[in-house]
């Protein structure tokens, strides 16, 4: 890409309108990813477009200076990174935190290590090696999640300009750097790659240095395409290929947005670079002031929502994490999702007006005389600003003092870690072929699932594989109890993109058995794809049996319900155990979560699976 520059720098154009319209896009798919990930699958790639943005006008501003024999003002520039950034970051971590300690105490485990990561720009790293993974929308999820992000941006703030201006000392020439930044951009997509485990993401998709590339290359487009030194006056030709550039780049975003996965391999072996590739050409064309793209992107709604993308993507994750604590979202998922994005704006306009825009224009040298004026007469507005701040800030102080105590196991959970114990035990004796017997003959056993004798003795011969998540753990020393012979393979948290790999894996050891019964989307929305992908690893010559969802708190339920009942309508191999429309009015077969089951509801999920298999088999 190779810009035709004016004959000389063009003073005061630094703002770019237009990129507010980027900003605005990012933020609209990362918010539509949050709210409703069965609609905007791929809204994280969001995510990319601020790193590209953020890399482009840092670099940008950087060379600038080079070019004009300046100095590199190392803490000028962190001072003002800074002021953008801590202000919002340090309300947002101080609220969530209060909301923590009044309402939210189970999360106060480990709060003192998130507050301190978050400031000092580490908080990603934290994230890999405490295993909080991004993806997992069902357990209990932590409100600073997303905050990931700024971790990788503080590092880019803090190293680049150190890298970029030894690059420059050292080579002297813009275009070595040039090159470099390119081959850095293209390393961190290679090590993406090559560090990817389909059974822990979390170290991929966090990582400074497996996110890089996205920043780096808006950084290489700073070299190639300053944006104070393109024309605005382009001929028609020009000005044609430059907006089919731009749409063509904006088609490849939306269509990133409506059908990327993130826990897919394709997205980490050049999924996510392409599409920032893709961002990076389409902020090349917002930033040309001779383009149409950078006058529709600079529209009064774009730019109402990119100037306040900092602060809705930071207040995001609390507001929706907490309202989905209390509202079960998943009757109503639509309905919900407005409101919850109609208390995101509010909080991030109030943030915008009364932190973000005073504090970017508040002179720090003037602190001392500023605490002054708060006593002279007349001074109330200030007060009204003042005693909420120290009552936030003496809740925050106590939130950071609470004591820190890991959650207590509620019944679930030492159900699951007891029924993990019995399974794996279970299975080994499958395995080894010595698998109980069961007593057909049993009254107890016929009244407690309700089954015949002969439906007993049909259930104790199928050879049953069972994959699933943290339900079928719940469920597996029922499951076992009726069908001794079944293999069982559930682990907590388990995505349905995970199931391709887990299923190879079984099917090499000689765990895959004729029937395959499976229970996976409790965790998150399953594309069509990752289903082709489940039963073309599971392969021919097998039953399968797949189980639907009752996750009433979740706005997936519906749609992950629906896309089964596809497949098993489509396929003479696949059939539908439908768990919702049997369990849907007996919450008293449910734990408190209204997702695990309790005792009664294992016996009546057993029946059903054991009925649906001696039905069709």
């Amino acid at each position: 890409m190779k810009p035709a520059f004016s004959a000389k720098q063009l003073p005061h154009r630094h703002y770019v309108h237009g990129v507010d319209g980027l900003r605005a896009l990012a933020v609209i798919g990362v918010i539509g990813y949050h709210l409703l990930p069965t609609f905007l699958p791929g809204g994280f790639l969001g995510v990319p477009l601020f790193l590209l943005i953020s890399g482009y006008f840092v670099t940008g501003q950087l060379l600038r200076r080079w070019t004009d024999g300046k100095q590199l003002q190392a803490t000028t520039f962190y001072r003002r990174r800074a002021k953008r950034l801590y202000p919002v970051l340090i309300t947002m971590l101080a609220a969530t935190s209060v909301y923590i300690l009044l309402f939210a105490r189970n999360l106060l485990y480990h709060l003192r290590q998130i507050i301190f990561t978050n400031l000092i720009g580490v908080y990603n790293w934290w994230e890999i090696y405490n295993g909080q993974s991004y993806f997992d929308r069902f357990s209990q999820q932590s409100p600073f999640t997303h905050l990931w992000t700024m971790g990788v941006l503080m590092q880019f703030y803090l190293v680049w300009p150190l890298i970029l201006w030894g690059l420059l000392k050292l080579f002297g020439k813009r275009s070595v750097a040039r090159r470099l930044t390119f081959l850095l951009a293209l390393l961190s997509a290679i090590e993406m790659a090559i560090l990817y485990q389909p059974n822990n993401i979390n170290r991929v998709y966090y990582g400074t240095d497996t996110r890089a590339f996205s920043l780096l290359l808006g950084c290489w487009l700073a070299f190639v395409w300053p944006h104070e030194r393109l024309k605005a006056s382009l001929n028609q030709q020009s000005q044609r290929f430059l907006d089919i550039v731009g749409i063509g780049s904006l088609l490849v975003t939306l269509i990133g947005f409506g059908m990327m996965h993130g826990e897919g391999k394709a997205a980490y072996n050049g999924g996510i670079f392409g599409y920032s590739v893709a961002g990076m050409l389409l902020l090349a064309t917002i930033v040309h002031p001779g383009s149409n793209l950078s006058k529709w992107f600079a529209n009064p709604f774009c730019q109402w929502v990119g100037r306040r993308s900092y602060g809705i993507y930071v207040y995001q994750y609390p507001v929706m994490v907490f309202y989905e604590r209390v509202v079960p979202i998943g009757l109503h998922p639509w309905a919900n999702a407005l409101i919850e994005l109609l208390l995101i704006l509010g909080i991030s306009e109030l943030s915008y007006r009364l932190i973000e825009q005073p504090f970017a224009h508040y002179d720090w040298g003037n602190w001392q005389s500023t605490i002054c004026s708060w006593v002279k007469p007349g001074q109330l507005k200030v007060w009204l600003r003042v005693i909420p701040s120290l009552l936030l800030l003496e809740l925050f102080t106590a939130a950071l003092c609470a004591p820190e105590k890991a959650p207590q196991k509620n019944a679930v959970q030492r159900h699951i870690e007891q029924a993990r114990h019995e399974t794996a035990s279970q299975n080994k004796r499958v395995a080894a072929g010595k698998a109980a017997k069961v007593k057909v003959s049993s009254n107890s056993l016929r009244r407690k699932y309700a089954l015949s004798a002969s439906q007993l003795a049909a259930a104790k011969k199928l050879k049953v594989t069972v994959i699933g998540d943290s339900v079928m753990a719940d469920a597996a020393k029922s499951i076992q109890q009726v069908m001794p012979t079944a293999y069982v393979d559930a682990q907590v948290g388990r995505q349905g993109a995970q199931a391709p790999e887990i299923i190879k894996n079984l099917k090499k050891e000689g765990h895959l058995q004729k029937i395959v019964v499976l229970n996976l989307g409790t965790n998150g929305m399953m594309s069509t794809t990752t289903v082709s992908k489940i039963i073309h690893a599971i392969g021919p010559g097998h039953e399968i049996y797949w189980i639907n969802s009752h996750i009433p708190t979740k706005d997936w339920q519906g749609a992950v319900n629906k896309l089964i009942l596809q497949v098993a309508r489509q396929r003479g191999d696949v059939y539908l155990v439908d768990w919702y429309s049997l369990s849907k009015n007996h919450q008293n077969w449910f734990a408190n979560d209204n997702v695990h089951m309790n005792e009664r509801g294992n016996i009546q999920f057993t029946r059903l699976i054991v009925t649906t298999i001696l039905k069709h088999h």
